[in-house]
């Protein structure tokens, strides 16, 4: 592969820390310091002075530091279904992350994260490793292979960056793994509105012995088009789809999700069952027109499972998102995303937002429960990296022929570096 490469640029996916490339570029910006912003944040000159570089070899280091405390209300219905939800605070997310290049002529990205699962008792180790990661240009920076320890281009929510959400929560959890071991090769187009991004992944790859008959191998595929992007990204429509054939573990499949949560219970769960394979399709649209912006997400997988009737399941959601003070998601056109909001004032930005979403997984003779969820949230991004954020949502749940309500509180702050 390597001898089939020219010499160029690797970029990969711009990290959390970082805004989206300039026009024309491929590297992700680092966040500037608002003058005169009301509360300290870390200055541009405090990155550099952190940074390595010389002659063949560079190093970024990277924080990401999210805390959450969530507080539940059920009815009797609902305490019956999943059990008492106690309210709970989190260190949702504590990790650290070094990327950056390797060579002169033909130069290679590498990123390693880990994050700390010590403060979490459902982990038996305090670290994991997140992201272990090669990234070579093929032909200049525009096309690129990705392989290691990555991300699967798989549902729009999770192919950005948790810091970057307007919803505290991803929703779709059930249809899509967050990393696996891999190759992902990925593609953006001359005129910089089109990606494309396929990727082949298995974790016995990493040395893991294989749970059964099954390999488990996951083959996935993404393609975005921004269909007009005008004012520099302030105005824009964003259409996508994406396939995704999951493999079976050891001749088992198994979807649960918890409604926009890290700390409850799963609200829906199937069960560990029989199947060959399944298959995940996904088709995701982005509207934004200055500080507004409405997204939707539809995802369906039909599984491969004689035994049960080979079911399907479904889920998605459609979100509104309003920037009060005038701010816009800046759109990332290597990657066919939004990310988070950089406020443009000492006060910061405050972004009100809601969203209504549903997840089923209830088909045939499995019967996991299905969902409806709304939520209504507000997040004032203080800094370029400092964001305090609240959202309340209620959860209808049916399972067994009985509906169960739960509302959530869900509080946040994240700093990112």
């Amino acid at each position: 592969m390597l001898a089939c490469a020219l010499p160029g640029l690797a970029r990969a996916q711009a990290p959390e820390s970082e805004l989206p490339p300039e026009a024309g570029a491929f590297e992700g910006r680092i966040p500037s310091s608002v003058p005169g912003a009301l509360l300290p944040d870390a200055p541009a000159a405090a990155y550099a002075a952190t940074s390595v570089s010389t002659r063949g070899f560079t190093l970024k280091p990277g924080l990401v530091l999210l805390g959450d405390y969530t507080f539940f209300s059920q009815d009797a219905a609902s305490r019956a279904q999943v059990g008492e939800q106690e309210d709970r605070g989190q260190l949702r997310a504590a990790r650290v992350m070094m990327r950056g290049t390797i060579g002169t002529g033909y130069v290679v990205r590498y990123l390693v994260a880990g994050e700390y699962k010590g403060f979490d008792t459902a982990y038996d180790r305090d670290w994991e490793m997140t992201d272990v990661s090669l990234t070579f240009p093929l032909r200049g920076p525009s096309t690129t292979l990705t392989v290691g320890k990555t991300k699967q281009a798989h549902v729009y929510e999770m192919v950005g960056d948790a810091a970057n959400l307007a919803f505290q929560e991803r929703v779709l959890n059930p249809f899509f793994v967050s990393r696996s071991v891999g190759a992902r090769l990925a593609h953006v187009t001359a005129d910089r509105l089109s990606t494309v991004s396929f990727g082949v992944f298995n974790d016995s790859w990493a040395g893991s012995s294989s749970k059964g008959p099954n390999d488990g191998t996951d083959v996935t595929l993404r393609v975005t088009r921004a269909l007009w992007l005008e004012d520099g990204g302030r105005r824009l429509m964003h259409v996508g789809g994406s396939v995704r054939r999951a493999g079976a573990d050891g001749g088992t499949l198994r979807y649960r999700g918890r409604p926009e949560s890290n700390v409850s219970d799963f609200y829906v769960d199937t069960g560990t069952f029989t199947a060959d394979r399944a298959l995940h399709l996904g088709l995701e649209a982005l509207w934004q027109h200055g500080p507004w912006s409405v997204i939707g997400e539809w995802v369906h997988a039909k599984v491969d499972a004689p035994r049960v009737g080979d079911p399907s399941f479904s889920g998605g959601y459609l979100g509104v998102s309003w920037v009060v003070t005038g701010e816009n998601r800046p759109y990332d056109t290597s990657v066919g995303y939004a990310r988070r909001v950089q406020p443009g004032g000492a006060h910061g930005a405050l972004e009100l937002v809601a969203r209504a979403s549903r997840v089923d997984l209830d088909d045939g003779a499995v019967q996991g429960g299905r969902f409806v969820k709304s939520y209504l949230g507000a997040n004032w991004w203080a800094t370029t990296r400092l964001k305090f954020g609240g959202g309340w949502g209620r959860t209808w749940l049916e399972d067994a022929g009985t509906r169960g309500v739960t509302d959530a509180l869900l509080l946040r702050a994240q700093w990112v570096y």
